[in-house]
């Protein structure tokens, strides 16, 4: 990367993963004399070590996990995962995209300098590179600069015994088949799937119960467990650590009232801590809560106004897919002299672990308690004639709905490719005429997407919601 910086800028973006390089692009594209910094890899965990390799991975899995309909489909053969392999073709991957992002922000004309920055007042920015200091001065600054593994205690990070999941894509994984999975988050669910197809004895532990801190509904969580478990894979909650002994044979973790567990290697999926170390954020009046996220509005503004936060590093949310929302709505509140609120509950969260999971927006006690009378439509991928031709029928779509005005208020796709089919429910210009873009959209046959119009048709047909979905020249008798 080019550290020719200019002196002056109209934007500063601190970090380059998936937030801060969408800003910078979105900013160049708006016509913004751009820089971007990064202190480590370009590109940031989501590229280096998250939801790029780790979705890598996952498709290894998926491939292995469908050899269970091989025979019926006159398939022969067996397929096996060496995670070793697996772990070269991720870099590999990886590789290629930074390269691709390298080049585009030299298109675009962003400049990038590499280098730890901090701030010296307000509009001013430090820039600690191999060569000696530069300062930068910003009309608009971004902070993207995300977040960090959290390792819990009893545990310490040791290379090669006790890796965090940053430490697992640094270098090739470990000798030693039996892994233990801590942690009950997206990262350990998706982890415990991944390793079990790639010839790990996973022993999956944890003190919470699965997926716990989101609002998924208690069908999709049973289907995903049923899934696990067809796997071999089971989640036993309700651990206390008290020790962790890591010695030449592996590393034995001592737990309250059981029985010591001896693996090869530990994996933490334990969650993430906002990474702000450095930063001087003092300097230009920028405030943190007690749990480190730097403090923002709705229009995603620190307590300097200019200056805004994107991404895992202001957002409990933690995940790339807010870390890229939020810098469209930033840009835009940039441009437009924040005419822009966030709404981080329409950002779509997906699990991808023995079956996908993918939601947004409200639950139902959630939209009670916004005062709605929520309205449920339903159909299940068991009777899709594309599921059927897939082997692969288990989930469903599950949609929430106002039932005066038919507002979208949330849904939830489980079963294969939910993650790609939860944006038809994201795309409309607002969530009072979602649904019926949905009804009146055009879609191939047979394909999964069909199920969510066939929910949308459920709504409408059982709530009485024709109507406001399909328009007043619905027939009513």
């Amino acid at each position: 990367m080019s550290d020719n910086t200019p002196k002056e800028v109209d934007l500063a973006v601190i970090g380059s993963g998936p937030g801060g390089y969408r800003a910078a692009v979105l900013g160049a594209l708006r016509g913004l004399s751009v820089v971007i910094i990064e202190k480590a890899d370009w590109g940031g965990c989501c590229l280096n070590r998250g939801c790029v390799p780790k979705k890598d991975w996952y498709h290894t899995a998926r491939l292995v996990a469908s050899q269970s309909s091989f025979a019926n489909r006159g398939l022969e053969g067996e397929l096996k995962a060496r995670m070793d392999q697996a772990w070269n073709h991720q870099r590999a991957v990886v590789e290629h995209i930074r390269g691709s992002y390298q080049e585009y922000l030299h298109h675009l004309k962003v400049a990038t300098l590499t280098g730890h920055a901090r701030f010296q007042d307000a509009h001013t920015l430090v820039v600690t590179t191999q060569h000696g200091e530069q300062a930068i001065s910003a009309r608009h600054i971004i902070i993207a600069t995300g977040a960090h593994s959290h390792v819990p205690p009893p545990f310490e990070a040791v290379p090669g015994r006790v890796l965090t999941s940053d430490m697992l894509f640094d270098d090739p994984p470990p000798p030693g088949d039996r892994v233990a999975i801590i942690g009950s988050g997206v990262v350990a669910t998706e982890f415990a799937f991944i390793f079990s197809q790639m010839g790990k004895q996973v022993t999956w532990l944890a003190r919470s119960p699965m997926l716990r801190r989101l609002n998924f509904s208690r069908p999709a969580l049973t289907a995903l467990r049923d899934a696990l478990s067809a796997q071999g894979v089971t989640l036993q909650s309700g651990v206390s650590f008290v020790s962790v002994d890591v010695h030449d044979d592996g590393v034995t973790l001592g737990m309250e009232g059981g029985e010591a567990v001896t693996v090869d290697w530990v994996c933490l999926g334990t969650g993430r801590v906002p990474h702000t170390e450095g930063l001087a954020l003092d300097a230009a009046g920028v405030e943190t809560d007690d749990a480190g996220f730097v403090q923002r509005d709705g229009h995603l503004r620190t307590s300097a106004d200019h200056v805004y936060a994107i991404g895992d590093v202001a957002s409990p949310w933690m995940t790339a897919n807010h870390a890229l929302s939020d810098a469209t709505v930033a840009i835009e509140n940039i441009i437009t002299g924040n005419t822009r609120e966030q709404d981080p509950g329409q950002v779509p969260v997906v699990v991808y672990s023995a079956l996908e999971l993918a939601r947004l927006g409200m639950d139902e006690d959630a939209a009670e308690d916004a005062g709605h009378e929520p309205a449920v439509g339903f159909a299940a991928f068991e009777t899709s004639p594309c599921a059927l031709g897939q082997d692969d029928t288990a989930g469903f779509v599950r949609l929430i709905a106002d039932m005066d005005t038919a507002t979208l208020l949330g849904g939830e796709i489980t079963g294969a490719q939910a993650g790609e089919l939860i944006h038809l429910l994201s795309l409309a210009p607002d969530r009072e005429t979602a649904l019926a873009w949905i009804a009146r959209g055009r879609f191939n046959h047979p394909a999964r997407a069909e199920e969510v119009l066939n929910a949308v048709e459920t709504l409408a047909g059982k709530w009485g919601l024709r109507e406001p979905i399909f328009g007043s020249e619905t027939s009513t008798t």
